[in-house]
């Protein structure tokens, strides 16, 4: 069996997504450590969108439900550090909230609670303007001294390429990897363009045939197969 990282673990959901989608990923981590140290942050739609509509707050809620599932395994495991896996959109909430720095009203202190944050598909880099709120903050924060503090590792798969005058699937691809980034034709894990994901000072990791969305009957990052992909940087 692989050699790992067996602390505890807070999934986080990805834009759009909820806490629901992510039972798969939860089952296909228990093949490495005790489900009760397994966590997903209570992230619903309704988080990532707002009543009456508030997407800009997002980040706020999430970084709520994250603070809540780290304290709680805290709690149950005191000396022992939690790691973040965090898929999509959700990694850059995530990275937020590990700068520990005031964002629209709120801060968070983890602290040495967290030492590690895993991020899956996660663009670093992107103009969509909500998801561009957040890594504006996050590159205007970070420093080096952050990742002596937090182990950070992207991972982002390049299984699909995007070409406006391929097939069906590289037309979507192209269409998706250009409203993250300024090219589409680039490789990518369907939705997100791999080169988007790169963060200086991060452990960047590319795996193939793995895809981003969290549907049924694909290989998304939370399957069994595509865990095995990634698991060995937890």
């Amino acid at each position: 069996m692989t050699t790992m990282n067996r602390n505890p673990v807070v999934i986080v959901p990805g834009v759009l997504f909820w806490d629901g989608l992510y039972g798969v990923m939860r089952e296909a981590l228990t093949a490495y450590l005790p489900a009760d140290k397994i966590e997903i942050a209570p992230v619903s739609f309704l988080d990532w969108v707002g009543f009456p509509p508030s997407p800009e707050r997002s980040t706020n809620r999430v970084m709520a439900a994250i603070d809540s599932s780290v304290q709680f395994l805290r709690k149950k495991y005191p000396k022992e550090s939690v790691t973040i896996v965090a898929h999509s959109g959700g990694g850059t909430v995530a990275m937020i909230y590990l700068l520990e720095k005031r964002f629209q009203g709120d801060e968070f202190h983890p602290g040495e609670a967290v030492r590690k944050l895993v991020t899956l598909g996660t663009p670093f880099h992107t103009h969509e303007h909500y998801a561009k709120i957040k890594t504006d903050f996050i590159f205007r924060h970070l420093d080096r001294d952050f990742f002596l503090r937090k182990e950070v590792v992207s991972i982002v798969s390049d299984q699909y390429h995007g070409d406006l005058q391929g097939s069906v699937v590289e037309k979507m691809c192209y269409m998706f990897y250009k409203s993250v980034a300024d090219e589409g034709h680039v490789a990518g894990d369907g939705i997100v363009p791999a080169e988007s994901c790169y963060l200086e000072g991060a452990r960047n990791i590319r795996i193939p045939h793995v895809e981003h969305l969290p549907t049924p009957h694909t290989r998304w990052y939370g399957t069994k197969e595509g865990v095995e992909q990634w698991i060995q940087w937890l």
